[in-house]
């Protein structure tokens, strides 16, 4: 029954579904799709690629996994090592189009405005990302989405790792400053809680 082998897939944990999937089990690898496949697509959007882009390079990454499932040993997630192979094709797809060099240096000196609107205006880490430059938002993205070190992130985008590590800390500060609490109760009630 098809349908109950699916429901089995579904309460397996991401390990035994690589184990299941290297062994060709093509469902277990999509339920690991179907888990994760949402997650990468925004990682990649978090990166800069637009909604289409997004979805064509999470495929290919799922792809390159699923082909490359033999090598995941499940020392960490499998969420943490596709978002990696996502990052890496991204990457490289920008590297042919040649827009990484513009991203790596375009608005690194610019300042964007920080928006301190009023204490009920929801603010959510997406927008938040877009205010940032595109270097500031692709190093933080590398770094805390796809869960690159600082060293790995530098070799990616072929950066000295100071500028990836400068990059990373603006990023961070505007971020802080953009998501704060703005109005004194809010930051009170953290107070209060411990």
């Amino acid at each position: 029954m098809p349908g109950s082998r699916n429901l089995r897939f579904a309460s397996l944990h991401d390990v035994e579904l690589c184990a299941h999937a290297a062994t060709g089990e093509r469902r277990a690898f999509g339920e690991l799709v179907r888990r994760h496949g949402s997650t990468v697509r925004g990682l990649l959007r978090r990166m800069g690629a637009q909604a289409s882009e997004a979805d064509d390079v999470a495929q290919d990454a799922f792809l390159a996994a699923f082909e490359r499932i033999a090598e995941f040993r499940g020392e960490g997630t499998f969420a943490g090592w596709v978002k990696r192979i996502a990052a890496r094709l991204y990457l490289r797809r920008l590297q042919r189009e040649r827009r990484l060099g513009a991203f790596a240096f375009e608005g690194a000196e610019d300042e964007v405005e920080v928006r301190t609107g009023d204490a009920d205006a929801a603010i959510d880490l997406d927008e938040g990302l877009k205010s940032l430059a595109p270097a500031e938002r692709l190093c933080v993205s590398l770094c805390f989405g796809a869960g690159l070190s600082h060293a790995e992130a530098a070799e990616a985008l072929n950066l000295p790792l100071g500028t990836v590590k400068s990059h990373v800390k603006r990023g961070l500060e505007k971020l802080r400053t953009r998501l704060a609490p703005t109005d004194g109760a809010a930051l009170e009630g953290r107070r209060g809680n411990g």
